[in-house]
């Protein structure tokens, strides 16, 4: 009975296995044919583009892939598709070869053909939204500085885009003809434009706005989406104006140097459409929003007698009290507002105030294109010139034509074109130059108005005499220069860009960490964690090591000569220890008082250095003491210090006599007879670690009792001895210092410190 049921088990693996192996032969058979997208498409290899886009929307209802379209609606991919069978222009062409397999590996696994999975299919309509890496660089980026762009991340085997679909496309039918751009990324079909986006799975939504890159992160909903759009635009495009701020908006035109547009509407927010053109237009026109159905601009309605029936846009310029123009209409388009504002972008008489300005304002003559002539009024910015100013804008005013375009420029802010005009001759009063430009690299065609300019009719009447003859005969501009580049007055200072590119940049980190990019983060987050770990590492172990474990990174080598002078010792520096933060070295007594702060109690990692002394040889001592160790002062965990051994006759012999035995088993009259042998000594403390480093003074021939005993020699002679020879002791100090920083020195380890009497007050 079991045997049957084995022999039935095998005989259905061998029919599943021969199925499979059917189905394998079949699809291998069927990759030439069936991933040709002329044969899915069934068009000819000769078909036109006409054709195969006729075909694909015959053939889109029953969603076919769209990367059939996408190969051959490209003239450069067909090509390679032509030549070498590749469907992907990142596809090399060795590759090719072995495509058939792949392609029915891909099947097995992933594609439609196998399994029949319902993968999502774009729209015809969709390709011409479709983004390339050149493309977004080229085009999208720059036009963003112009108006935001909406861009939606798509790919294959992506279910929740099907999803969102339908609101897309209500978004776009609402936003695009508003003048926001539109954009598609498929993640497979170009992953590098994926990658710089920082966009890593489908859907995605991103605005893009002055070449900055932000995500979309609500659900999507067509009111979240156009919410999106307009958080993305920079604050204060548009002002708000009421019967209180409307003439100081109107009359700021002389400090920004733009027009005015005021717009007057039912709505009490300012719609979407005109923030985007004050987008558009920012560099050129200020805007303003006026809300109809307040009661705070009830004044200003009035005045300029205000429709309220339908939406008005007035555009002042120098004039405050007269628009220049105006339009009001029901449902006003995006075309409508930009021909108004594009028709009107520069004052009567503006100020050149940077390149681009005059670069507009006063193009290169072009030979297809009729002349155009720039007449430019030199003048001032004091009130003495207000009159003069006022003349020429008004002469201005009544003789603007096409091919004349007027401007003024203050001298003080635009010193190199002045003097390249003037000739580097000073101007008391205002002058007037017609020029005209020939080349982009600044060469000039010009005539200075003799007379200069007042602002009189006889000045005005002379001018208009200039501009008919410069009609009538080209070549009377006479004179030519090469003008420099003009200052841009209106840039923002360096600590003003470096803030705003701060807070950008900050904003961003923010955004990432707040919704986990983690991605585009982990590069930051490591460079930032290694940093503090690196700090803070290095904190601890400098507060947790000693002075002498620290190992050079090169060894010093010994010196050649056995001995030093005074003069080589004091000016040694030290590449163990920081500069002294002082100009002297602070020696403090040991005392019974500072004995346990300074000794049994001193923190760790901190040593004192003892010097040894006597009343004699005290000054002669310290003084020498003082310039060894002073390019070591600069040290935190040094200590210096000196032992009076007339005070303490006891406690050196104590403490060496600890490191031999242990204990303290001589007399008192051993300390004493002792006490005078140790003047010159110099010990390292570290009070923590109870050890020791000992230095021995130099042998001079003097005894530290020839000091406190009485001699033959007279009181002056003792001391002239003692200044003379008892400094010499420690000449070798100074390279003693260096191996104890170096940590080369042997270590006396003791079990205690001997206790500190003061044997003085014993007697």
């Amino acid at each position: 009975m079991r045997v049957w049921r084995t022999s039935r088990q095998s005989g259905k693996c061998a029919a599943f296995l021969a199925i499979f192996m059917l189905i394998l032969s079949a699809e291998l058979v069927k990759t030439a044919s069936e991933y040709d997208p002329y044969y899915t498409l069934g068009v000819s290899r000769s078909a036109s583009q006409a054709e195969i886009k006729r075909a694909y929307k015959r053939l889109s209802a029953f969603h076919i892939w769209h990367e059939l379209l996408l190969i051959l609606s490209n003239e450069e991919r067909r090509s390679n598709f032509d030549r070498f069978g590749q469907k992907d222009e990142n596809q090399h062409f060795g590759q090719s070869q072995h495509h058939g397999f792949r392609s029915f590996h891909s099947s097995f696994y992933f594609d439609e053909s196998f399994f029949h999975f319902p993968r999502y299919p774009l729209d015809f309509s969709d390709s011409k939204y479709m983004l390339r890496l050149a493309q977004f660089n080229n085009e999208v980026l720059p036009d963003s500085h112009k108006r935001p762009y909406l861009i939606k991340v798509t790919s294959e085997w992506c279910f929740a885009c099907i999803h969102i679909e339908p609101v897309w496309k209500e978004t776009v039918q609402e936003l695009e003809p508003l003048g926001i751009g539109i954009g598609i990324v498929d993640l497979g079909f170009d992953r590098a434009l994926a990658k710089q986006l920082g966009a890593y799975r489908a859907p995605s939504i991103i605005g893009v706005v002055n070449g900055r890159v932000t995500f979309f992160h609500q659900a999507v909903v067509r009111e979240f989406l156009r919410q999106f759009v307009e958080d993305l635009l920079p604050q204060k495009l548009v002002m708000k104006i009421t019967d209180d701020n409307y003439m100081a908006f109107l009359e700021n035109w002389h400090v920004e140097n733009k027009p005015r547009v005021l717009l007057f509407d039912q709505v009490p927010i300012v719609p979407l459409l005109y923030k985007l053109t004050a987008f558009a237009f920012r560099d050129y026109v200020r805007f303003g929003f006026v809300d109809q159905g307040g009661t705070s601009s009830t004044r200003l309605l009035l005045q300029f007698n205000i429709n309220t029936y339908a939406p008005t846009m007035l555009l002042f310029k120098e004039d405050t009290v007269k628009p220049v123009d105006i339009i009001q209409a029901r449902g006003m388009k995006r075309q409508m507002m930009n021909e108004f504002v594009s028709n009107n972008k520069f004052l009567q008489v503006p100020r050149l105030v940077s390149q681009q300005l005059f670069d507009e304002l006063c193009p290169v003559k072009q030979f297809h294109r009729r002349r155009k002539y720039c007449v430019l009024l030199i003048t001032g910015d004091d009130p003495a010139y207000l009159a003069a100013n006022k003349a020429f804008l008004d002469f201005a005013s009544a003789n603007s034509k096409d091919v004349l375009r007027f401007a003024y420029v203050y001298q003080r802010q635009q010193q190199p074109l002045c003097q390249a005009l003037l000739q580097n001759q000073g101007a008391h009063s205002a002058q007037v130059v017609i020029l005209e430009r020939r080349s982009q690299t600044g060469k000039v065609l010009y005539r200075s108005v003799s007379g200069g300019w007042n602002g009189s009719e006889e000045d005005k009447y002379h001018l208009h005499e200039q501009l008919e003859l410069l009609q009538k005969d080209p070549t009377y501009l006479t004179s030519d220069a090469t003008l420099p580049e003009l200052n841009n007055e209106m840039a923002p200072i360096f600590i003003i860009r470096w803030m705003n590119a701060a807070y950008d940049y900050m904003l961003q980190i923010y955004d990432d960490l707040l919704y986990s990019n983690w991605r585009e983060m982990m590069p930051i987050l490591s460079l930032i964690f290694s940093a503090l770990f690196i700090v803070f590492g290095t904190v601890i172990i400098q507060a947790f090591s000693e002075p002498g474990e620290s190992k050079p990174q090169k060894p010093k080598p010994k010196p050649k000569e056995q001995t030093r002078t005074e003069d080589d010792a004091s000016s040694r520096a030290s590449t163990f220890s920081r500069p002294p933060k002082k100009d002297f070295v602070e020696v403090t007594e040991l005392t019974g008082i500072t004995y346990t702060s300074n000794l049994v109690k001193l923190r760790p990692g901190h040593i004192n250095v003892l010097l040894v002394l006597t009343n004699a040889s005290k000054s002669a001592l310290l003084r020498k003491f003082a310039k060894e160790v002073f390019s070591f002062s600069g040290s935190e965990t040094l200590h210096f210090s000196f032992l009076n051994a007339d005070k303490h006759r006891h406690w050196m012999p104590s403490l060496l006599r600890l490191d031999r035995d242990g204990a303290q088993s001589q007399s008192h009259s051993d300390d004493e007879e002792e006490s005078s042998n140790y003047m010159g000594y110099v010990l390292a403390l570290n009070g923590h670690k109870k050890y020791f480093c000992l230095f021995r003074p130099v042998f001079t021939g003097d005894d530290g009792s020839d000091s406190s005993s009485d001699t033959s020699f007279s009181s002056d002679s003792s001391s002239r001895a003692t200044s003379i020879e008892v400094h010499h002791k420690l000449d070798r100090l100074g390279l003693w210092m260096e191996r104890l920083m170096e940590g080369t020195l042997p270590r006396i380890r003791v079990p205690a410190w001997p206790t500190l009497f003061d044997d003085t007050a014993e007697g």
